[in-house]
């Protein structure tokens, strides 16, 4: 099961990242048009609480969008590191490694 479970979260994690910075990149052009809807700050910072930080993170220094914003500078980062601990217990759980020996 460990393979398959690796196989699995990391097609879940490609995907999540793909749909974050894609989300970016519509909220970046949406910014650039005077009268149109733009994507909630809250909706960019659950993405990335739900594993799409590295998407997010990614998508602020390519697009450089929202990289004024001290909140997304320091809370992106944290939520990477967030959404590889809780990846790797998951993972770790599943597998059936001993986290501690």
């Amino acid at each position: 099961m460990g393979n398959a479970a690796l196989l699995i979260f990391i097609t879940f994690f490609i995907a999540t990242n793909i749909v974050a910075i894609t989300t970016m990149f519509i909220d970046k052009e949406r910014s650039r048009k005077d009268g149109t809807q733009r994507i909630p700050e809250g909706i960019l910072f659950f993405m990335a609480a739900a594993f799409g930080s590295f998407g997010i993170y990614a998508g602020m220094f390519l697009l450089h969008h929202k990289i004024r914003k001290w909140y997304f500078l320091v809370g992106i980062p944290i939520l990477m590191i967030e959404n590889l601990a809780f990846l790797y217990l998951t993972y770790a759980f599943i597998s059936g490694d001993r986290l501690i020996h």
